[in-house]
């Protein structure tokens, strides 16, 4: 393992993967810095360089389209006579950000990978929302990688660290950290999370202040910026996902605003995200108690002497009827799929079959 791709976030693992494959030794190693309609950006020992897909990619990703090459990806190149690059194959990813697709389909998008930590930047202008950030704790949890919520802007309001203490109550087991790109106030503490060739996802929404944490901490302007609107709404400043090695060690992903963040099927990151809640649900009287009205409902119990609070517990049911909806619309394409295939196997058995003279 070269101390280039090392300092990219390059594991033993992964490096022992990519080795593993046939004809590696004419391959050359790299990781996805972005993605643009087909073309992945590539940062290889040597540089950066432009990839089209394989055919056996082009092949992975008509099977499943969460195969498609995302920033964050370690990926094996080839480089042809002609001058062309493809990209021949893509390591399993440790850890990804999947979130429901916009489109509406029950299909995810992947919209980061290989991460360590996942940073919620969250602007303390205009106040933030405690249910989104749960929402995106939940989708934090279940990539694998370590939440842990940022919160920028600390100049502009008086009771940041009153704010931090509600949020850490929202967040258990997520180190909650308070900063201001413009003062530098808690910049060191941020920039810790990038020790020892860490890499740090983004998320956040429009005008949380992404950007300009990572002009901070990188110590040069990276990355534009712009000033939220009149009416509080962020402006989107990164209209992509990129991966950026910082001068001072450590890689970070930085990716759009987020409006909306959908869910895919409840797992660990649900249960992650609301440990209190879960733990409740698990004493109530009945296995199928949907909380609501049973008898010797524990969750019921909890709201009625204040131990839960309203709005939590109503966060939690919104973003568990969000994912058994999401299973649902997954298990249809699935038995769709099934459908398909099983029509189209038949077709092809009646056309191998030929009639009798």
């Amino acid at each position: 393992m070269s101390a280039q791709l090392q300092a990219l976030g390059l594991d033993t693992a992964t490096t022992d993967y990519l080795n593993s494959l046939p004809g590696s030794a004419e391959l050359v190693p790299g990781r996805v810095v972005r993605v643009d309609k087909g073309m992945s950006t590539v940062l290889t020992e040597d540089g950066p360089v432009r990839a089209t897909w394989s055919g056996g990619v082009l092949a992975a990703i008509g099977a499943d389209s969460q195969a498609t090459p995302c920033t964050g990806d370690w990926v094996l190149l080839r480089d042809w006579p002609d001058d062309r690059i493809t990209v021949e194959a893509v390591a399993p990813r440790r850890t990804a950000i999947v979130r429901a697709d916009v489109g509406g389909t029950s299909q995810g998008q992947v919209l980061a990978s290989n991460m360590d930590v996942i940073a919620i930047v969250v602007g303390l202008v205009p106040e933030p929302n405690i249910s989104r950030i749960e929402r995106f704790l939940a989708l934090a949890w279940e990539s694998g990688a370590r939440p842990v919520v940022v919160l920028t802007k600390a100049d502009l309001v008086v009771d940041a660290d009153s704010f931090a203490e509600d949020v850490a109550t929202a967040a258990p087991g997520a180190e909650v950290l308070v900063c201001s790109a413009t003062t530098g106030e808690g910049l060191e503490a941020v920039r810790a999370l990038l020790d020892n060739d860490v890499t740090v996802a983004l998320l956040g929404a429009s005008g949380a202040g992404k950007s300009s944490l990572v002009n901070a901490l990188a110590g040069v302007e990276l990355l534009d910026v712009q000033a939220i609107r009149e009416d509080g709404k962020g402006r989107h400043t990164s209209v992509r996902r990129e991966l950026i090695v910082l001068p001072g060690g450590g890689v970070v992903i930085d990716t759009p605003g987020l409006r909306g963040v959908g869910l895919q099927e409840s797992g660990e990151g649900m249960a992650a995200a609301f440990p209190d809640v879960t733990a409740l649900a698990e004493q109530c009287k009945f296995k199928d108690c949907v909380h609501v009205t049973e008898p010797g409902c524990a969750v019921q119990a909890a709201l009625e002497d204040g131990s839960l609070s309203v709005r939590r517990y109503e966060s939690w049911q919104k973003l568990q009827r969000e994912a058994a909806y999401m299973a649902r619309r997954s298990d249809l394409r699935l038995r769709s799929e099934a459908r398909k295939n099983w029509a189209r196997q038949n077709k092809e058995n009646r056309r191998d079959i030929k009639p009798r003279r």
